[in-house]
């Protein structure tokens, strides 16, 4: 047999431990939070002023550089910029409000994954009278 012959011949078993190594290590491709809970809800109609927002994550984020607002439909801040991070569980974050007026309120988010990649995000939620 000549040398040619025998590295035909291990190829397929290398693909094969290639692969099955590629499989086992956790792929970090996936490991972005989540937002995967809010309150008020998405899209959400209220008939009366939440006392916070609430934003969850499928996973704890980072202590650092993280942010949350809520902004009127006329683009101001209107949160009381007192965002808190949950001490036992890191995927939550909230920040409370004054009275809100009847409005659309969009909720924006920034936070550092596990990974160390950075997740932004918004989403609405309305409030009409009663």
């Amino acid at each position: 047999m000549t040398h040619y012959q025998a590295n035909k011949k291990s190829y397929p078993l290398l693909s094969g431990v290639i692969l099955l190594a590629a499989l086992a290590m956790p792929s970090l491709s996936f490991a972005h939070a989540i937002m995967v809970r809010s309150s008020p809800e998405q899209n959400a109609v209220l008939t009366e002023s939440p006392k916070q927002v609430d934003v969850w994550f499928n996973d704890k984020v980072g202590t650092e550089y993280k942010a949350l607002a809520v902004i009127n439909s006329k683009g101001n801040r209107v949160d009381n910029k007192d965002l808190v991070q949950e001490t036992f569980d890191q995927a939550h974050l909230y920040a409370t409000v004054p009275t809100l007026p009847p409005d659309t309120y969009t909720v924006r988010y920034r936070v550092v994954s596990i990974d160390t990649h950075i997740v932004t995000g918004k989403y609405q939620f309305t409030i009409k009278a009663p």
